[in-house]
């Protein structure tokens, strides 16, 4: 085979394994817009025969998908700030500052990613029992604020700034808190960018944390909110495409147009120290 033949036979199965992956989404973007019951119909249909912005007028205007929206952005957006802020103090120090203990406590963090996130569901749903947080924005907040993978990733990429700059601030009588915020903070803006579309995304998409600490349904994020629709209209179908649309569009924006930096921060901080 030529080598012409087989970079199109490469790249023909690399279209197909696309058109593959990306066709359910766009049939679920075509059954939001269809009527009620066309999407049940034999053969299903590929295409809306009449096309109507009904499904999303029921779910903004009837079934509060708005209110689950704001509730969604609110916790997502908080959680990225505060995981941000505590995730990149945190790698930074495991990354260069010296104090006692520092190895054993990264080690014994390390050994939290092979522990499953729900061994822990029980005691730490207690624990926000017993200080009055269950059925709070804070509920979902609070346990999210920091990471292991989040402290993992950024320890691995600021393991890469050179000591001989820090200690050039040292010098010049730089504080530590000036030397992070002025020095170490623009060099990790690539695994900043990273760990805030991986912390955003992960929050956005959450749904057994929230379902378990949000008792009340004002206080329901989307998730929440559509799997709770769903139970009253089970068979409508198109109703609950346009409801995944919601939830899928604006992650999917958010990750189509960061998607350079993301992996970039990753496959860096993947290669430092």
């Amino acid at each position: 085979m030529s080598p012409r033949m087989a970079k199109a036979l490469v790249h023909g199965l690399l279209i197909g394994g696309a058109l593959v992956a990306i066709f359910p989404l766009l049939w679920m973007l075509a059954v939001s817009f269809m009527r009620p019951g066309e999407a049940g119909s034999l053969p299903p249909p590929l295409w809306p025969a009449h096309p109507t912005w009904n499904n999303y007028e029921v779910l903004f205007l009837r079934a509060g998908v708005g209110h689950y929206l704001f509730n969604s952005f609110a916790i997502a957006t908080a959680i990225t700030v505060l995981s941000l802020a505590f995730n990149l103090m945190a790698g930074y120090a495991f990354a260069k500052l010296r104090f006692a203990g520092r190895e054993r406590l990264f080690q014994l963090m390390l050994g939290m990613l092979v522990i499953p996130a729900q061994v822990a569901m029980m005691p730490l749903f207690l624990m926000l029992k017993y200080l009055h947080l269950v059925n709070s924005y804070a509920a979902v907040i609070m346990p999210a604020m920091a990471t292991a993978f989040g402290v993992f990733l950024v320890r691995q990429y600021a393991r890469g700034i050179p000591d001989e700059l820090l200690e050039a601030a040292r010098i010049d009588g730089a504080s530590e808190w000036r030397i992070f915020a002025r020095i170490v903070l623009p060099l990790l803006k690539p695994i900043m960018v990273t760990l805030a579309i991986f912390t955003f995304l992960t929050a956005w998409n959450d749904f057994m944390w929230p379902l378990i600490a949000l008792t009340g349904q004002e206080h329901y994020t989307l998730p929440l909110g559509l799997a709770s629709l769903a139970r009253e209209h089970a068979q409508d179908s198109e109703l609950m495409m346009a409801g995944s649309v919601v939830t899928v569009v604006p992650v999917l924006a958010l990750f189509l147009a960061m998607q350079r930096y993301y992996i970039e921060g990753l496959l860096m901080g993947s290669v430092k120290g």
